[in-house]
């Protein structure tokens, strides 16, 4: 975990405190965001979920399944992304947020994840 990114992580995840709304930071690193029922997740959970869409991912075509989306999976294993920092939040309404910022971000249009 890079100490940067975790802190970056965190100060998002506090501003998604109040409403828990799957909205992006628009900051300059990757980035998943995972939001659960109840406070019970952890950041490692919420990767495994990420990583769950490895199964719509074509690798050979590098390509989705019709109506599916795998941009979470391909972040989490984006080859240049070198370092990662997450955080997670007990939102106002007792959901989870999760945040992970990755550097250097992946999700290039036409390059490979790995």
């Amino acid at each position: 975990m890079n100490t940067k990114l975790t802190n970056y992580a965190k100060w998002y995840a506090n501003q998604r405190r109040g409403d828990c709304a799957l909205i992006h930071s628009t900051g300059p690193y990757g980035e998943n965001i995972f939001w659960g029922s109840e406070n019970n997740w952890t950041p490692n959970q919420a990767v495994n979920v990420w990583s769950s869409q490895e199964a719509y991912y074509n690798y050979k075509a590098n390509s989705f399944l019709p109506n599916k989306d795998c941009w979470h999976y391909t972040q989490v294993v984006w080859r240049s992304s070198k370092q990662v920092g997450c955080a997670k939040v007990k939102c106002l309404s007792c959901d989870t947020f999760v945040v992970c910022e990755y550097n250097p971000h992946g999700n290039t249009i036409g390059q490979r994840p790995r």
